[in-house]
């Protein structure tokens, strides 16, 4: 389907990025299995955050729209977007969750073993209330990641902020970001497959 709606001038934003707002533990030893890894380092992590992150450092007018926990992992996010210009004021924070985690490999070209931490995760529980009309309406486009329709509750959400852009008329973009794993698709340790067929997911 092709996507006919103009961006909009004179909007306050660029893009409004909704969805996952992790951080990335990468080990450090490359070529190393996960099992035998011993130091990691910490990125921001999360396609849509790193959208958003990407186009702020680009030049463009960048917000989040998202949840990270009360905690330390959540701060780190929150203060790396912000130092790069992207507008965090409306990430929630959420005091019964905790900010979703991802530790990563690297162990050949072809071999990237990654295991997401992400149940029942701050990312995963935006309230409905959290899509401000008038927040959406401030940007040119809004973005969505595919792993926010894994859920009945982020499927909500996701249809709701793209209703209210459409009525707004902000371009919307869809991230794919197909993860079988968090579609319940793939063992729970099993985060580097990258593509099981499914209808469901399809739809």
């Amino acid at each position: 389907m092709k996507n006919t709606t103009e961006f909009a001038q004179g909007r306050a934003l660029d893009v409004i990025c909704l969805g996952r707002l992790a951080v990335d533990l990468y080990a450090q030893q490359i070529g190393s299995t996960l099992e035998d890894a011993t130091s990691f380092a910490k990125y921001l992590g999360g396609s849509s955050a790193n959208i958003a992150f990407g186009t702020a450092r680009l030049g463009l007018k960048s917000a989040m729209l998202s949840k990270v926990g009360d905690d330390h992992m959540g701060r780190f996010l929150t203060d790396t977007l912000s130092k790069e210009g992207c507008d965090v004021s409306h990430v929630g924070i959420d005091r019964d969750r905790l900010t979703a985690l991802v530790m990563l490999g690297i162990k050949d070209k072809n071999t990237f073993p990654l295991i997401f931490y992400r149940e029942n995760c701050a990312d995963m529980a935006i309230e409905p209330s959290a899509v401000d009309a008038a927040f959406i309406a401030s940007s040119k486009a809004l973005l969505i990641t595919g792993t926010h329709f894994s859920t009945a509750a982020m499927h909500a959400v996701s249809m709701q902020a793209l209703k209210l852009a459409r009525a707004n008329n902000v371009r919307t973009v869809l991230d794919i970001d197909y993860r079988p794993v968090l579609w319940g698709l793939s063992g729970k340790a099993d985060g580097e497959t990258r593509f099981v067929s499914n209808d469901g997911v399809t739809r």
